[in-house]
């Protein structure tokens, strides 16, 4: 019985301190730490929320600059790469089908699914690939939209950890409040 009574108070212990206090500790750290990410690096514009900045979003109306593609269609409880490989039947139909939409001379991250399905950024060359197309709808120079991708393209994290990207959100915002 004392055995039983021990393993229940180690037991209601454990539970206090992994399942109550270590989350409370750690959502606190990352609130004061990190606000803006900790609490899902909200987009506004105006009062409306938008978006997030650490997650794309679908996006297929020519006028604006699309993501790269999602194996989970954008969800975010089922995020995730779509694990098909390259002898994949299914994966080279889906490429097939992005090569007609986005063109033969598409670079492969138009044409290829991001690890987690939610990539909020591009490279400035994938999105330069579609700054005629979204120049052409809006009706607007492309040198005006080659030159907000420019302007909103991001340096390497850190200056050395990653590539220069820009965020497809911010693009599209950016382009939005273009007069």
């Amino acid at each position: 019985m004392k055995t039983i009574l021990e393993s229940l108070r180690v037991l209601l212990v454990l539970t206090v301190l992994t399942g109550f206090a270590y989350p409370l500790v750690v959502t606190g750290v990352a609130r004061i730490a990190f606000r803006d990410a900790a609490t899902g690096s909200i987009v506004k514009q105006g009062t409306s929320e938008v978006g997030s900045a650490l997650l794309a979003q679908k996006t297929e109306s020519p006028k604006y600059f699309w993501p790269r593609p999602s194996g989970g269609d954008f969800a975010t409880v089922a995020s995730g790469a779509s694990n098909k490989g390259p002898t994949s039947a299914d994966l080279v139909k889906s490429i097939a089908e992005r090569r007609e939409k986005f063109g033969k001379d598409a670079p492969d991250e138009l044409l290829t699914a991001s690890g987690s399905g939610l990539d909020p950024h591009l490279s400035p060359a994938a999105a330069k690939h579609q700054a005629p197309r979204v120049a052409t709808e809006r009706k607007i120079p492309i040198g005006k939209v080659t030159a907000l991708i420019d302007q909103l393209t991001e340096g390497p994290q850190l200056g050395f950890l990653g590539e220069p990207r820009v965020n497809v959100l911010s693009l599209n915002l950016a382009l939005d409040a273009m007069k």
